[in-house]
């Protein structure tokens, strides 16, 4: 399905990001997979092989993202797909999110997808095919307490997904969302934590609680979402444009 395509995955050394990854190798892409932490990119290319490469980067500073796309074309040339994973999920108040906690979430979250975005989109145009996916969450189309900074960088994600896929329409190019849930990878595994400290309740009930907004009463996976964005990246979705596609069970309906 993707042999022939190079596909760089930011966030890609866990979760979903190593789950797109492994799920893009086994249909015949050249897999890139960057992150900050090397020990994780490098036995996420390890387990894949084949050629699988790790770069380092962080995606909140242009000029590491500049560095890691001309090592990407020293080795493979450019990215055919571009998985824009990289993020995180931090909560506080209003009242206590500092000037340091949003900035952080805009940063990494909203503008390390502009600028890996940015950095893809020349060689897509040139190739007259692309596919941009972009990892947001149901958060960026509903708001929950606790964590406007993360939900306004969401937010902020699929606009920029929207309007870009409009700009490249006629291109050969796509872009596209995936907005999921809750997952069952570290990310949440953090959320537990914080939630125990906080409330006094056990591990497990703090993530009884986080399955139960599912109206499926569970966590979504990594390769659920993965099997999402192999659809995104191949010919067959091609008329899939535009869209932010809920992985939640339900728990948002549109």
């Amino acid at each position: 399905m993707l042999k022939g395509k190079t596909a760089l995955i930011t966030g890609g050394g866990r979760g979903i990001g190593r789950a797109i990854a492994l799920a893009f190798a086994r249909e015949g892409a050249r897999i890139a997979v960057a992150a900050r932490t090397v020990e994780q990119i490098e036995q996420v290319a390890t387990e894949i092989g084949n050629g699988a490469i790790p770069l380092t980067c962080d995606v909140a500073d242009p000029e590491s993202v500049k560095r890691m796309f001309g090592e990407l074309r020293e080795r493979f040339g450019h990215a055919d797909i571009l998985v824009n994973n990289a993020g995180i999920a931090e909560s506080a108040t209003l009242v206590n999110t500092t000037d340091e906690h949003w900035h952080r979430h805009l940063s990494i979250n909203l503008s390390g997808t502009f600028y890996c975005t940015r950095a893809a989109l020349p060689a897509m145009l040139k190739n007259g095919w692309g596919r941009v996916i972009n990892i947001a969450s149901i958060a960026g189309k509903t708001g929950a307490p606790y964590i406007t900074a993360y939900s306004a960088s969401k937010h902020g994600v699929m606009g920029l997904t929207r309007s870009l896929a409009l700009e490249v329409a006629t291109t050969g190019i796509t872009v596209n969302a995936i907005c999921p849930g809750y997952v069952d990878t570290e990310m949440v595994s953090r959320g537990v934590e914080r939630i125990t400290e906080r409330t006094g309740r056990t591990a497990e009930e703090a993530l009884d609680s986080l399955k139960k907004m599912s109206p499926q009463n569970r966590l979504a996976t990594p390769e659920e979402v993965a099997a999402v964005a192999l659809l995104l990246a191949s010919d067959e979705g091609r008329g899939i444009n535009g869209q932010g596609i809920n992985v939640d069970g339900g728990s948002v309906l549109f």
